[in-house]
């Protein structure tokens, strides 16, 4: 036997957390990317525009004093500016002008930008010669700067994710723990409910969002009090009709006991074996009923043969028409099966079969007759009895209601067996008048599937 399936269980609350935490951070960690890809091209320009302008200011001094030599310049004293180096030189290849940290050979031998990587660092270049061509400035800045303004750059772009994602998650966890106070209220009002209080679900406060799940949840609740109802309803009506029965069985066996001579004792026996029959009658219909009424739909529906299986319902109830004299006629066509249970229709033509045979006098006449057109199957019972009054056609599907026709045993419940079954098939059922004086035709209209 395979183990059950396990049940995941998962918090809305949590669940909501982890989306808006995630997506913010999402959306924080791709802003983060842009802008420091951003940030970096625009401090790349913007150091490029001062090694430009520092070599054309470089350049611009140099022209003026070309003649003279130019000695090393001192030391350099800012952080800055020890990162930064210079050169100046003749068109013949003589250096005039160098910082103390440049070296004697030429910083690059490239013109305009350039970059070099080498044991003395990862260096930014820029050359420039002037009109005539006989000076070249070259000016180089470690990029060591450029690194740290970006990674400062990046700092400031981090440091309020670290403080604002937990901020913000504080407040999205207090936001969603007001939001669901409703959901905790309507969860406390059901849990604190007796089985009994099947009442619907009305909160002081109800979001948009759980309408819909309180209406199906107040639905649910008005059929679970329907169907309670039903089967407190079917149980005291049963009560009541097996009171009367048992009473009759009671008085006729004591009635036996007391019998002075054999004939009487006979006769209470006859009468005993009736009312036992009568009840055996009864519970095998309430049984049917009960059988009938949990069932939402038809199990494992099959094709069955209605004019075979009215056949089979006849031959069985053969005696009793024979017993009676009725003139009885079955009257089939070709083609008519119908999608269902074989069972419960056999119980539903027994019914129809019984019913007719039972209120249709001593030579009487019963018709059972099955057709087929395109879109339904169409099974009718017709007889010559006392038939049933238009007022009272809809009441006499009911449970346990019978109507005053003699002295015909009865449980009042065949009609709404009839009826259940039929409802199950999704059929539909219909009484009207025969075209035999007085007497009723039951019409069941089955889809054709």
């Amino acid at each position: 036997m395979s183990p059950a399936p396990a049940t995941f269980w998962f918090s809305l609350r949590h669940r909501l957390l982890g989306l808006l935490l995630g997506g913010v951070a999402a959306a924080w960690l791709v802003t983060m990317v842009f802008s420091y890809i951003d940030a970096h091209h625009e401090v790349d320009e913007l150091f490029d525009a001062q090694l430009s302008q520092a070599a054309q200011t470089l350049l611009a001094l140099a022209s003026h004093d070309e003649g003279d030599d130019i000695e090393d310049l001192g030391e350099a004293t800012h952080k800055y500016q020890r990162r930064l180096r210079f050169q100046i030189w003749r068109g013949d290849g003589r250096l005039l002008m160098r910082s103390k940290n440049a070296p004697e050979a030429p910083l690059t031998t490239s013109s305009g930008f350039s970059e070099t990587h080498n044991d003395d660092g990862h260096w930014r270049h820029f050359s420039q010669w002037n009109e005539e061509r006989s000076l070249q400035v070259q000016v180089s800045e470690n990029h060591h700067i450029r690194d740290e303004l970006i990674g400062h750059i990046a700092w400031r772009l981090l440091l309020p994710a670290l403080f604002g994602l937990p901020l913000i998650g504080l407040w999205v966890w207090l936001a969603t723990r007001q939001g669901f106070a409703p959901l905790d209220g309507i969860a406390r009002q059901i849990a604190s409910r007796d089985p009994q209080q099947l009442q619907p679900v009305q909160p002081a406060t109800a979001p948009e969002e759980i309408r819909t799940l309180l209406e199906a949840l107040n639905g649910l609740f008005q059929r679970v009090e329907h169907t309670l109802e039903a089967e407190r309803r079917f149980t005291a009506d049963a009560a009541h009709e097996l009171r009367t029965p048992l009473a009759a069985l009671q008085a006729q066996l004591q009635v036996a006991q007391r019998a002075r001579d054999s004939d009487e004792r006979d006769r209470s026996m006859s009468q005993l074996q009736s009312g036992l029959t009568r009840a055996a009658h009864l519970v095998d219909q309430m049984l049917h009923l009960a059988r009938l009424d949990p069932e939402s739909g038809l199990p494992n529906p099959q094709s069955v043969d209605l004019p075979e299986l009215a056949e089979e319902v006849c031959a069985d109830l053969g005696p009793q028409i024979l017993a009676k004299n009725i003139d009885f006629d079955l009257t089939t066509s070709p083609g008519c099966q119908v999608t269902g249970q074989a069972e419960w229709l056999g119980v539903l033509i027994r019914n129809l079969v019984d019913n007719a045979v039972r209120y249709t006098p001593d030579a009487g006449q019963v018709r059972v007759n099955i057709a087929r057109n395109d879109a339904q199957v169409t099974l009718s019972v017709s007889d010559s009895g006392p038939g049933i009054p238009p007022e009272e056609r809809e009441s006499v599907l009911r449970r346990f209601h019978r109507l005053n026709q003699g002295n015909q045993p009865g449980s009042g419940l065949g009609l709404a067996i009839v009826a259940r079954i039929a409802e199950l098939h999704g059929a539909m059922l219909k009484l009207d008048t025969s075209n035999m004086p007085k007497g009723l035709m039951v019409t069941i209209q089955f889809p054709v599937r």
